[in-house]
């Protein structure tokens, strides 16, 4: 079906009239038929037919199509008819209308219709006349006086005038259509829209397609109701929708030229009408359009009367009688029909004009009460598309509503375009005080996705913030987001307020003095960190104090606790397509399983968190991670790797983070393990002078001084090193197990021989209790050594439960120090989930014997066995009688080195 049958299907009434109009011509009478339709609904398909049928009866037919960029050419259809006729000879036009002073023709002109009356009649003797005229609502005005003179004086000659026309024009003449009304032989006809049954017979008259049906993506109700029923819509969404296009209509696409074509056919008000509907969106409805534009009201409802006639827009309720309402309950929207309309009509307007009407419809839907996000959206939308045309930004007066979208937004998880609001905001606001507010806050949602950005933006505060500057909200709330971002450095240096009771800041500190708030947090206790860690949830206000609950819980004697918590929120904050989040619980978690010696574990989850990172160089956060890995590589042998990392040049702003102590921490043990005593020393000298310098020297954070110890003990100066060792050992950390056992080995090293098994006794018992496998493994090898010193036969052993525990953990280097010469076969990791250990003979060990059988191994009494695992001295004693059943061995120093350790979370 071509595209001109297809708009004349449903038309045989309007058709039918045609004829008759000229049949009654035919027999000497003359006509005037005006069909009014709207835009894209078949004026000009119909214009050629009835041109077309009368040609074929034997008429004469003189044709114009009008146009708007010929509106004020004098005459411009009357020749164009005069065209059509080569012996019609066109009479020159007089003076414009109304030349004579009296509001009439000008004599000449008068006399120049006179004579275009006559020479029509003078033609229609021999045959009927058609005179047709396509868009008249466009036509000149000299030409229209034309057609008006003749309507009232070729009454008896067979002159047949068909003219098409838009109902709703606001161009045409109201006193020319008025004129033709008057005439007994006038018609008026009307072009419709195509109903849902005109459709169906449109597409079901389509060629088929190849493998059968007609093609189509969208259903036959779809159809109409994106198009209308509007057939120039409908032959674009065929188009578009037919065989392997998209199953609806996009931006670009022939749907939304034809809406474009459609709108600027329909005239300058209805094309700003529609600009205004389409930058109100959903809140679009004929009051708010006429608001939004101003000036004529009148004009302004014409064409939105002209754009619904057609079917560019729904205006109140649906023809099913449903209704269709805007966000606030109303049923007076005005509304595209598919979302490609509003698309396409905002991509035709330009920049400047969208930029216009965005902040128009700000000032008008906040007078409403539309929601923040609503206003904020049309001031965010105005900013970004002023483009080459920028116009006044957002004022004072959008400040608390630009400020209350971006919480909004945050709470939806929308941080980017929060982020964007609050800039606007700040752009906006005039008030120091304010102003300063939201720079923290841009600084505090920048840490959701980028760290880097989140201390640049810190940096340039802290930098512009006076150093004598009050205790003021201001100070206090600045301290607080350097101690969320772990700058305690720049943090201690601005408040010097010293503890204060009460209160938090933004970044969840307390708010007078940075070291207490430091040491605060650290010495939370696990139920109440986890009580925190169980209610609340991730967002830019509890990131902070969660991210400290979990370091409380990893410096505690239960860092398995912060590894499922910090799995947790790692996982929240992946659900929440927040990568800054990611990388920063990513690298607690790799912390905590470092803590607990999972060197796997620690060194997966530290190099995804630094994949996450937009900017993977430029920030202090990065050495965390990097420290991690830093670490976890050395332990593991992996030199090469550890080396590569901790050889990177450091940011300048490096040592006055946490994060930077941490790399300096991990840059010194990686130093240390490749004989680099003296460069190892240094690094935890440093670490321990910038500790000092903040007031947050607390050895459960990060122990230098046992560091600096091991340095000082390979350098020969074993005096210095016991000294650092009595001093961590008078620290309050020191009655923390981690801190204890770290102390106690290294206090054994550097103390008297003949106490070094007792205190490497006391140092294996805490280091099991704080859950650190490798640390554990390090002390029961020297343990062991010791012992062979003394001569006992524990001490072979000891030694080889040592290596088999550092083997579990993968710490490669350390099984090389406690036993050069052992195999490193690849570990059997989680035996318990796997059906236990594997027997001689192929028997198993149960999940009960395998728990008892590796604390045996790792040295525990019966009794310390019954009181860990909760069982009876017997029930463990007959476990035992039957592992060394299975695995054909008589005592406790037969059990195999390779025995899966028992961890707390396994207890």
């Amino acid at each position: 079906m071509t595209g001109a049958r297809m708009t004349l299907v449903g038309r045989d009434t309007v058709i039918g009239a045609l004829d008759a109009a000229l049949a009654e011509c035919t027999e000497g009478g003359a006509r005037i038929v005006l069909a009014e339709g709207a835009t894209g609904c078949g004026k000009s398909a119909l214009a050629d037919v009835a041109a077309e049928r009368a040609r074929a009866a034997g008429a004469l037919v003189l044709t114009a199509v009008a146009a708007p960029e010929e509106r004020h050419v004098a005459l411009g259809v009357l020749r164009q008819l005069a065209h059509g006729e080569a012996g019609f000879a066109l009479p020159l036009p007089g003076p414009p209308p109304g030349a004579d002073g009296t509001g009439g023709a000008a004599p000449a002109r008068v006399e120049a219709m006179q004579g275009f009356c006559a020479r029509l009649r003078e033609l229609s003797a021999e045959r009927p006349v058609v005179l047709v005229v396509d868009d008249v609502q466009h036509a000149d005005g000299a030409s229209l006086q034309y057609l008006q003179y003749l309507a009232r004086h070729a009454r008896t000659a067979a002159v047949l005038t068909v003219l098409t026309g838009t109902p709703h024009a606001e161009e045409l003449d109201p006193v020319f259509t008025t004129e033709l009304m008057r005439q007994p032989h006038f018609t008026r006809l009307r072009l419709d829209r195509l109903s849902p049954a005109e459709v169906a017979t449109v597409l079901a008259a389509l060629r088929p397609r190849p493998g059968g049906g007609d093609g189509l993506a969208l259903p036959v109700g779809d159809l109409h109701r994106i198009s209308g029923g509007n057939p120039l819509l409908l032959r674009a969404l065929v188009e578009e929708t037919g065989s392997g296009m998209p199953p609806a209509p996009e931006v670009g696409g022939p749907y939304a030229q034809a809406v474009t074509t459609c709108l600027h056919r329909t005239g300058p008000t209805a094309l700003a009408a529609a600009r205004a509907a389409a930058v109100l969106g959903e809140r679009s409805t004929p009051e708010r359009v006429v608001r939004l534009l101003g000036g004529a009201a009148a004009a302004t409802r014409r064409a939105l009367a002209a754009l619904e006639a057609a079917g560019l827009l729904e205006t109140g309720g649906r023809a099913d009688g449903e209704g269709r309402t805007d966000g606030e309950g109303r049923t007076d929207g005005a509304l595209f029909r598919h979302p490609a309309a509003p698309a396409a009509v905002l991509e035709d307007t330009a920049p400047g004009v969208r930029a216009d009407l965005h902040r128009r419809a700000a000032r008008l839907l906040r007078e409403d009460g539309a929601p923040a996000t609503t206003v904020a959206g049309h001031l965010s939308a105005a900013s970004a598309g002023a483009g080459a045309e920028p116009g006044p930004g957002p004022g004072p007066a959008d400040v608390e509503v630009l400020l209350e979208a971006a919480e909004e937004r945050l709470a939806q998880g929308d941080a980017r375009l929060a982020t964007r609001l609050l800039e606007l905001a700040l752009r906006a606001a005039a008030d120091p005080h304010a102003r300063h507010g939201i720079r923290l806050r841009l600084a505090q949602v920048a840490a959701r996705f980028d760290p880097a950005a989140a201390e640049r933006r810190l940096t340039a505060l802290a930098e512009a913030h006076p150093r004598d500057a009050p205790n003021t909200e201001h100070t206090r709330s600045l301290v607080g987001l350097l101690c969320a971002q772990g700058r305690i450095g720049e943090a201690a240096v601005l408040d010097t307020s010293g503890p204060a009771p009460g209160g938090t800041t933004p970044g969840g500190a307390a708010p007078g003095g940075a070291a207490a708030a430091f040491g605060s947090d650290l010495d939370t206790p696990g139920a109440v960190s986890e009580r925190l860690l169980q209610g609340s949830r991730l967002a830019e206000a509890t990131v902070a104090p969660l991210a400290q609950a979990l370091r409380s819980l990893t410096a505690s004697d239960q860092p398995d606790r912060a590894v499922r918590w910090s799995r947790r929120l790692l996982e929240e904050a992946g659900r929440a397509d927040a990568p800054g989040w990611v990388s920063l619980f990513g690298t607690l978690h790799a912390e905590a399983l470092l803590r607990l010696g999972d060197l796997t574990g620690a060194h997966a989850q530290a190099t995804a968190a630094l994949q996450a990172l937009p900017d993977r160089t430029g920030s202090a956060f990065h050495c965390a991670p990097t420290a991690v890995l830093i670490r976890a590589c050395s332990a593991m042998g992996r030199f090469t790797e550890a080396s590569r990392l901790a050889d990177r040049q450091l940011p300048p702003r490096l040592p006055a983070s946490l994060h930077g102590l941490a790399y300096l921490r991990a840059r010194g043990l990686h130093r240390l393990a490749v004989n680099q005593p003296h460069a190892a020393l240094a690094d935890f000298l440093e670490t321990g002078r910038l500790m000092a310098d903040w007031g947050i020297d607390r050895p459960a954070h990060l122990p230098w001084r046992t560091d600096a110890a091991g340095a000082l003990l390979l350098l020969g100066e074993a005096r210095q090193a016991e000294q650092l060792v009595l001093d961590q050992l008078a620290h309050p950390d020191a009655r923390r197990p981690w801190v204890r056992g770290l102390s106690l080995r290294l206090r054994a090293l550097t103390g008297e021989p003949r106490r070094r098994s007792a205190l490497l006794g006391q140092a294996v018992e805490e280091l099991h209790r704080s859950g650190d496998r490798v640390e554990t493994a390090r002390a029961m090898a020297d343990l062991g050594r010791a012992l062979q010193h003394e001569g006992s036969p524990k001490g072979n052993t000891m030694i080889r439960n040592a290596w088999s525990l550092a083997k579990d953990s993968e710490a490669v280097a350390l099984c090389r120090e406690i036993l050069p010469d052992a195999p490193l076969t690849p570990p059997v990791r989680d035996r318990a989930q796997t059906g236990g250990q594997t027997a001689a003979g192929g028997a198993k060990l149960s999940g009960s014997e395998q728990r008892v059988a590796t604390l045996a191994a790792q040295g525990l009494t019966n009794r310390e066995i019954s009181a860990k695992l909760f069982l009876t001295v017997s029930t463990v004693e007959q476990h035992l009688t039957r592992v060394y059943r299975k695995l054909r061995i008589t005592s406790r120093g037969d059990l195999p080195m390779d025995l899966t350790p028992v961890t707390r979370s396994a207890v």
